[in-house]
């Protein structure tokens, strides 16, 4: 990359949750430029065999690193993240960060020790956390939840759906009835369902998602390799638009560079991406 380049991310997902993590990073370090990939055709990946997330996520990123150097690759998708990692990190000298329920922060919050804990049902599965909580959260009573529906209600605000409250409420009904004062966001779509489910859970007090901690992490890694001293402005100052392109495997979704822009991330580039050769899906 051009030393006059500001530094380049580039943030993969399944769907549309990885937006939550992206517009995260962008608040913190605003003179990155910004990747979004989303292997929609694929999504969900909580359905699919380690071996078919592994090769999707592999293929997709390679391709895109091809066309577009990046500094640090972001996989912002808590079920890729518990298998791709380290064949990711196999594949490519880029510094590859992953996403983690933020468990050890919302034991670090909770004044009652109770905790929910909202993830995909693959994640809530996933032996890792047993272990997360087992060695950070070993004194508070974690009440888990995956549901099928919540990931499909975030990804259809894109086209202007509403969710559900009182399915939503239903949803959720376990963490009331536990009187739990925290919870996990354990997806990272669910930042984007965050207004509603503080309208379900009004007595809540804390609210953690990973979003935050991965745009730290971003900024060390950048720091390390001094890769803001030959961005060309300071890291302070906004790039015009944060977003250079969003690739999609499949076709693009209908209004999605509307709901970039009212989550602060307005796109240059809006186009379908793979497995056939890359045609312009338009800035829909």
């Amino acid at each position: 990359m051009s030393d006059q380049a500001p530094p380049r991310v580039l943030v993969f997902d399944s769907g549309i949750g990885g937006l939550s993590v992206a517009a995260c990073i962008h608040r913190y370090l605003p003179g990155v430029d910004l990747v979004y990939l989303a292997d929609n055709a694929g999504f969900p990946y909580g359905d699919k065999p380690e071996t078919v997330v592994i090769d999707r996520c592999c293929t997709l990123i390679a391709r895109a690193l091809e066309q577009y150097p990046c500094d640090v690759i972001v996989v912002a998708c808590n079920t890729a993240s518990t298998v791709v990692l380290p064949h990711l990190r196999a594949m490519t000298s880029v510094p590859v960060v992953g996403v983690v329920p933020a468990i050890k922060p919302a034991a670090a919050k909770t004044r009652n020790r109770r905790i929910g804990l909202l993830a995909t049902p693959a994640t809530v599965r996933r032996p890792y956390l047993d272990r997360l909580i087992e060695e950070f959260a070993g004194d508070c009573r974690v009440e888990r939840i995956g549901h099928p529906g919540l990931v499909r209600w975030a990804e259809d605000l894109v086209s202007g759906g509403v969710v559900p409250a009182d399915e939503l409420t239903d949803a959720i009904k376990a963490f009331h009835e536990a009187r739990v004062d925290t919870v996990v966001l354990g997806c990272t779509h669910y930042p984007l369902l965050l207004e509603s489910l503080k309208k379900s859970l009004p007595l809540v007090r804390f609210w953690m998602d990973s979003g935050e901690a991965i745009a730290r992490r971003v900024a060390w890694l950048l720091e390390q390799t001094d890769q803001f001293a030959g961005a060309g402005r300071p890291v302070t100052e906004p790039v015009h638009s944060p977003v250079s392109a969003a690739l999609f495997s499949g076709s693009a979704p209908e209004g999605i560079a509307r709901f970039m822009s009212e989550l602060g991330l307005s796109v240059q580039l809006v186009r379908g991406f793979w497995p056939a050769e890359p045609t312009e899906a338009g800035s829909a």
